[in-house]
């Protein structure tokens, strides 16, 4: 057999990868998958060797593991059997790997079970779960990621504080300076990276900002499909790390990675359209605010409470959520146009009106934390929950302003607490994600960490 007749799949995938192969011949394909830290893994083989209708397989128990590597022992029937999972291309979601040297094409999968059934503990899976609920009210919602990150000098060593970048001028960024055009072209080498790997993987940008943290970028994606958004926003991480190693820096998605600084989030705009009729159902039609657009406020302060892990899955997220200031969303509030809260209302139209989730950190999984945002807006809806008033001032300490916790051990505890989002995320993968936080946690009060040896090892 050829190997054109090998890869006769190639004619399945986006217009965009076409463009990107041209006349060369496809070298690598990487089969890949989103984990529970929303980092890929997967396989990579040579491009004849990769058949779409060909299941490949990989152990279940890649979700098994903390952020650090670490295994974790929970109440899994035979849990360490190291039984295989189906993986299946999605490809639609086929896009280049524009950094590799040989021509790669990298493809999202879904898993299932050896059953055919889809696999419950699958991030991606929990996200198609959440969307299903909603299909089938006949609704469909939109949403448009804004994903903020820091790029940094390279850093070799855990003890060492992360420093800004040195920019084309020679000088160090500065803080302080949102929106400057002056900031952006300082790391401009980087940016048009960033531009011609996204182009190369057909993702589209609508707009790049200078944040207010030094060296601290924000990329605005289109709005559009839940699952069609979380796979950008996983693209574009990968993406943006390597357009940094390409120009000589690092790129984090840390929520809080200098002291000081502010934190990077990833703020979600949502709204809900009726699938018949295609009007947005947070507008009725006089464009005043419907009853549902307050229900999903009144549920996403209620069940966003009970499931902040999934908005701010570490220890550092919290450095971030849990210090007024910096416009950072300590609380779950709602206001119109005011980033003193965790929830704002953008100025809009009716047609665009929406709700701003801007709790959910950067270094969160997208699939989760997507998922989890139009969960809790979803039980609002479908239970009548009732909003708060609107915040018509500063909302820090505002009274009666419920805090969002201030820890992962007492978000963990919230957590333990829940009684309907599990059953909107699937039980089984609730109780997993729980245990995971939990074991890493334990890790961390295992460590000693620099503040303690400068200010302990002598003064007490």
């Amino acid at each position: 057999m050829s190997v054109e007749s090998e890869t006769s799949w190639l004619g399945d995938l986006p217009k965009a990868f076409g463009t990107y192969l041209g006349a060369r011949r496809l070298d690598e394909v990487e089969c890949i998958v989103p984990d529970l830290a929303g980092m890929s893994r997967g396989k990579t083989m040579p491009a004849h060797k990769f058949d779409p209708d060909q299941a490949l397989f990989l152990p279940v128990s890649l979700f098994y593991q903390t952020i650090s590597g670490e295994w974790v022992d929970m109440e899994i029937q035979n849990q360490w059997l190291e039984s295989d999972i189906v993986l299946r291309p999605d490809l639609s979601t086929a896009c280049a790997v524009p950094w590799a040297d040989d021509a790669s094409v990298q493809i999202i999968h879904d898993l299932e079970t050896r059953d055919g059934e889809p696999l419950g503990i699958a991030p991606r899976n929990v996200l198609k779960r959440v969307l299903s609920f909603y299909k089938e009210k006949g609704w469909q919602p939109i949403v448009a990621p804004e994903l903020e990150f820091y790029l940094t000098k390279p850093n070799d060593d855990p003890n060492a504080e992360i420093e800004p970048p040195i920019g084309r001028t020679g000088r160090r960024g500065s803080s302080r300076q949102a929106y400057s055009m002056v900031a952006v072209d300082e790391f401009g080498e980087v940016i048009d990276t960033i531009y011609d790997f996204a182009e190369a993987q057909g993702l589209t940008i609508d707009s790049v900002i200078q944040e207010s943290g030094a060296g601290q970028i924000e990329i605005n994606l289109n709005h559009g499909d839940p699952l069609q958004l979380a796979d950008e926003v996983f693209y574009f991480k990968r993406s943006i790390r390597e357009a940094a190693l390409k120009n000589g820096v690092f790129a984090t998605f840390m929520a809080k990675p200098i002291r000081d600084e502010p934190g990077s989030a990833m703020h979600l705009h949502q709204s809900v359209v009726d699938i018949k009729t295609g009007q947005n159902i947070f507008s009725d039609a006089s464009g005043a605010p419907t009853q549902a657009f307050h229900d999903f406020i009144g549920g996403s302060q209620k069940y966003l409470m009970e499931a902040v892990p999934f908005l701010a899955p570490y220890v550092n997220s919290y450095r971030r959520i849990s210090i007024e200031g910096y416009a950072a969303p300590a609380n779950l509030e709602w206001a119109s146009d005011n980033r003193t809260t965790g929830l704002r209302i953008p100025i809009s139209g009716p047609e665009a009106r929406r709700v701003e989730n801007r709790v959910i950190g950067s270094d969160t999984n997208p699939y989760l934390s997507i998922a989890t945002s139009l969960a809790a807006g979803y039980l609002g809806m479908v239970n009548g929950e009732a909003a708060r008033p609107e915040v018509t001032t500063n909302a820090y300490g505002h009274p009666g302003s419920e805090q969002l916790p201030f820890s992962l051990r007492t978000a963990l505890e919230k957590m333990e607490e829940a009684e309907a989002m599990p059953d909107m995320l699937g039980k089984e993968f609730w109780q997993l994600f729980s245990d995971i936080k939990n074991a890493e946690l334990e890790e961390h009060q295992r460590e000693i960490s620099p503040w303690e040896r400068q200010h302990l090892l002598l003064n007490v």
